[in-house]
Parts: C-alpha cells; sequence; structure tokens
C-alpha cells in the first residue's frame, strides 16, 4: 500500500492506463488523460483514501513473491500446457494462418474474430469483453454479447483504452466473459484473478493480442494530421487499412474529417517507421519482456515473416497455450473453418525477431540505464543480455525520441513542425539502426 501523495507507478512512468486498479475502488479512482496523452489513475476528490493498492498493477515495483512475473503467474494459470521456450512462455502448440470468414474484416487474419465469434455461438462464453468505438473517446473497452455486436469491435485500435470502462458492470454482468487485451492488460487480469478468486470463475478465456507497443493519443492526433485532418476535427480512425493488391506491411491510416465528411487516408510506409523509433510509446513498454502475451490462453499477432508477409490480405501466428484454446483451434481445422497450420518454432521466433531483438535481449541496458538514474523498476527476467555497442546508441536514441515526441506534440501539435524538429535525431536513428543490424549478424 502507497500513500496517496506517490503512486510508485506512476510517478516512475510505468502505468499503462489498464484501470486494474480500480476494481474494487471505483469510488476512490478514476482515469484521466496525463500531459503525455496516456490514461492514469488519480484519486477523486471526494475520497477519504489516502492509499493506492498496486497488487493488481502490471508494473508494480514490489509485487508478491508467488506472482511476481510472468513465470510463476503462468505456473498457476497454465500449469499444463506441456511446452516451454523462453521468449515466448509456456505453449501447447504454434500455428499460422487466417480465417477465410473474418479475414476482409481483421487487421491481419481474423482469428481474434473467429476465436470470440467461436466462444459466443458455442455457449462457451456469454460476453466479450474488447474495444470497441465509443462516444465519449474514439475507442474504448465494451461488452458484446452476439457475434453482431461482435462485428463492431474487429480490427487493431492503437489509441489507449482502459478496463475501467468495464470494471464497475462485471459484477453484476449475468454469465461469464472473454477478455481481449495486450500483455500487461492481460497480465493485470491474471493478477486480480490471483487476488480475487471470484474472477477465476467469472473470466473464462483471455484472448492476448502480441503488441508492439502502447501508443499514446497524440499519436492518432499526428497520424490524422498526416493524412490533412485538423486535430480534434476527425473521427473514427482506422490504423490498418490494407492493401489486398501489396504486402502485409503496406498499411494505410485513414479517419473521416467532420467538417468535409471526407475520406483522409495516408500509407503508412511514406509516414516512416512509427514502431521502431519508439515514437509516441509508452515508457512502460522499455521494461516489459512478455512479447507474446504469456498469460492468455491463447495469443495471436501478425505473421511478420515471408511468405506470410508478402499477402496483404492478412495472417496470424497463433500460440494455444491453455487446453481449450488448442481444442477450439483443432476443431476449427476439423471443421474447415480456419485456413491453419502448425508452425515451426523456428519460424514463430523469426515472425517477432525486432521484439525479442528490442525487449527482451537490450531490456538489461535500458534498466541499468534507469537505476542509474534513481528510477524504480518492477522484477524482470531478462537480465544478463548483452548488446553490440552500436546497439547502445541506438537504444540511448530510442529512448530520446520517445520522451522527445511526447514533449514535442504536448506543447505544439502541429506535424510539419514536428517532423523538423525531430528530423536529425530519426536520420541518426535510421543510420544507427542499419549499422546495427549488420553488426548483428557476424555475433554470435
Amino acid at each position: 500500500m502507497l500513500t496517496k501523495e506517490k503512486n510508485i507507478v506512476v510517478a516512475n512512468d510505468l502505468c499503462v492506463g489498464c484501470g486494474m486498479c480500480t476494481y474494487s475502488n471505483e469510488s476512490e479512482l478514476k482515469m484521466e488523460w496525463n500531459e503525455s496523452g496516456f490514461l492514469i489513475p488519480h484519486l477523486k476528490q471526494d475520497t477519504l483514501s489516502e492509499k493506492y493498492n498496486l497488487d493488481l498493477c502490471p508494473f508494480n515495483p514490489r509485487p508478491n513473491e508467488k506472482v511476481k512475473s510472468e513465470d510463476e503467474l503462468a505456473t498457476l494459470f497454465l500449469e499444463d500446457a506441456p511446452n516451454y521456450q523462453k521468449n515466448i512462455g509456456r505453449y501447447n502448440n504454434l500455428y499460422v494462418g487466417f480465417s477465410q470468414k473474418f479475414r476482409t474484416e481483421s487487421s491481419s487474419g481474423g482469428l481474434a474474430t473467429y476465436v470470440f465469434s467461436y466462444l459466443i455461438e458455442s455457449g462457451e462464453v456469454d460476453h466479450i469483453i474488447s474495444v470497441r468505438e465509443s462516444a465519449t473517446n474514439f475507442y474504448e473497452y465494451c461488452i458484446s454479447s452476439s457475434t453482431e455486436e461482435l462485428l463492431h469491435a474487429t480490427r487493431t485500435k492503437y489509441y489507449p483504452v482502459t478496463f475501467a470502462t468495464v470494471l464497475p458492470l462485471l459484477k453484476d454482468l449475468p454469465g461469464v466473459v472473454a477478455i481481449a487485451g495486450v500483455a500487461c492488460f492481460i497480465k493485470a487480469i491474471r493478477l486480480a484473478q490471483y487476488h480475487h478468486p471470484e474472477l477465476q470463475e467469472k473470466i473464462k478465456f483471455l484472448v492476448g493480442i502480441i503488441c508492439g507497443g502502447l501508443k499514446s493519443a497524440f499519436f492518432t492526433e499526428y497520424m490524422a494530421s498526416k493524412a490533412g485532418a485538423e486535430i480534434g476535427c476527425f473521427v473514427s480512425p482506422q490504423y490498418r487499412i490494407k492493401d489486398y493488391s501489396s504486402t502485409a506491411y503496406d498499411y494505410s491510416f485513414g479517419c473521416t474529417d467532420i467538417k468535409s465528411k471526407a475520406e483522409r487516408k495516408i500509407k503508412m510506409k511514406t509516414v516512416g517507421d512509427m514502431w521502431g523509433t519508439g515514437l509516441f510509446k509508452a515508457n512502460a513498454c522499455d521494461f516489459c519482456d512478455d512479447v507474446t502475451t504469456e498469460l492468455a490462453d491463447i495469443s495471436l499477432g501478425d505473421a511478420w515473416f515471408n511468405p506470410h508477409a508478402r499477402d496483404g490480405s492478412g495472417t496470424s501466428v497463433i500460440v494455444t497455450r491453455s487446453a481449450a484454446a488448442e481444442q477450439l483451434i483443432q476443431t476449427a481445422i476439423q471443421n474447415k473453418e480456419l485456413n491453419v497450420q502448425l508452425l515451426p518454432l523456428a519460424d514463430f521466433l523469426k515472425s517477432q525477431r525486432g521484439s525479442f531483438n528490442h525487449r527482451q535481449n537490450a531490456q538489461p541496458f535500458r534498466i541499468k540505464k534507469a537505476l542509474a538514474q534513481g528510477k524504480i523498476i518492477p522484477p524482470k527476467r531478462f537480465t544478463d543480455s548483452k548488446i553490440s555497442v552500436p546497439n547502445r546508441f541506438v537504444q540511448n536514441l530510442r529512448l530520446k525520441v520517445r520522451a522527445k515526441s511526447l514533449e514535442l506534440w504536448s506543447i505544439s501539435p502541429n506535424a510539419k513542425n514536428f517532423d523538423s524538429d525531430l528530423s536529425t535525431d530519426l536520420l541518426q536513428l535510421k543510420v544507427l539502426t542499419k549499422i546495427n543490424q549488420k553488426v548483428r549478424k557476424y555475433l554470435p
């Protein structure tokens, strides 16, 4: 328990906005936007409480030893998974493929929509908690109770959302639920299930979305501006508009201009690297070593390797981690409802190679740097790997670019000025990244 004056997670810029801390504390805590475009918890002004409870926080720097990392939690919740690999955690099997039925409506291979549709229609769960368009924000967590409602929650959204929008409804919601989330959000759910066993019965299935990093709301504003929309005068941002005649990498951002009603669209490849640079990313993501949502029943992500990356229609990698998830995929294969096949471990690792290199191999360097600056970091599993000299320069520049992007946009949300102010840093980062990639080929 921590004092009102200092939420140690927020103070160390480690909050991801999941909002799980509001569970059973919604009368005292509320989620609000901070100066960097992220949702973080605040104590309500009229609360009598003077303490935060961080037991359910995925970045709690002083966790209970029994659940201090993904490894301990996986032992509790996924103990029957027969396989283990240090980069991806416990699992049953690895697959690659797509859902022909939902592929066109999805950012990737339509697997998440298929899984949720199966769970609803088979009666395995009564409700799905996932991200849909919102009347108050662009997107937020909502409850779907039919496949028709679920179809409004397809496609990837790179926008801050929080469980706090649905947690107050969960207790009185009849039946059981399945929930979608990125790694830190799924970890928060497992922590909640550990500390509140009633949630083990309520939350029956977790779908993990393999994540490249959480983005600030500033990212959406920036992309809309680049597409030609005025800040504050656009709706319905779409982050992964496919080009079926091109590759999986060749997607667009789009939104609707409120004034003209025109659709604004821009190819992401014309904007530059939004992921390898750290632009608009949450600081906590640099201290997350769970690349593949290790605590979900099933993990889904993009198949970022050939030949699948050459297919603009989208293809997913799949990790089954529970018996229920494995049975679901096997049943779908037998019924010819999915076009999927087993994926060799080496190919799966290739599909997420960039994230493994950054979030696991290079993490010890960032931890050492943060500790030297007096920051407090949660216990992490990858602590002894060393990186090359070029990669150290890359890491330092990425940290600089991440922080600078949020600061610049908060002061002046203007895409032209923003690009100009960051141009030198981004050029240096591009050159150093290429050097680092060449050096890596010769390292053991």
